[in-house]
């Protein structure tokens, strides 16, 4: 039997993860979304000290547990969510943080013609090639300093008037 300090050491949310992922299974299993899907990051403000505190400094709330979302657009239902504990070891060095929180919010509903909506953080043309091969398509804002933005396409933004 493992004692609490091993099993924090290999999951960081060891002491919520067990109610926690039964609560994400009890959303799965209560409903059934619609085909337009969001993905977003949502600071939850909390005062704790632990290692997956975060500062944001563009939150009215400034430190929090973050954690990546997954809601449908027409309830705002929550069908999918994780805590954002620090540096994912399991993300492949090919694939970004922003394209493995997305592929991993969207597992369950891969290959049933839905769409996500993201916003720049998560847009990426890798991302849309690799959910259009899952019957997936995105919509999503981008940012047009992105490299992999043609010049042609990437405009310097007008001084505000």
């Amino acid at each position: 039997m493992r004692t609490r300090s091993q099993h924090l050491q290999s999951d960081k949310f060891a002491l919520a993860s067990e109610v926690w992922q039964r609560f994400i299974d009890k959303c799965f299993l209560c409903y059934s979304p619609g085909e337009n899907l969001t993905a977003d990051e949502q600071l939850f403000p909390s005062k704790d000290r632990c290692r997956f505190t975060q500062y944001m400094a563009n939150k009215p709330d400034k430190f929090g547990i973050k954690f990546w979302t997954l809601v449908d657009n027409d309830t705002k239902y929550l069908c999918n969510t994780f805590p954002y504990l620090g540096k994912d070891e399991l993300c492949s060095a090919n694939e970004s943080l922003p394209e493995s929180v997305v592929m991993q919010l969207m597992s369950p509903y891969l290959n049933k013609g839905r769409n996500v909506t993201t916003d720049n953080v998560f847009t990426s043309a890798n991302l849309a090639r690799t959910l259009k091969a899952k019957d997936t398509s995105i919509v999503g804002t981008i940012s047009c300093t992105r490299r992999e933005i043609p010049a042609v396409l990437a405009m310097e933004r007008a001084p505000p008037t």
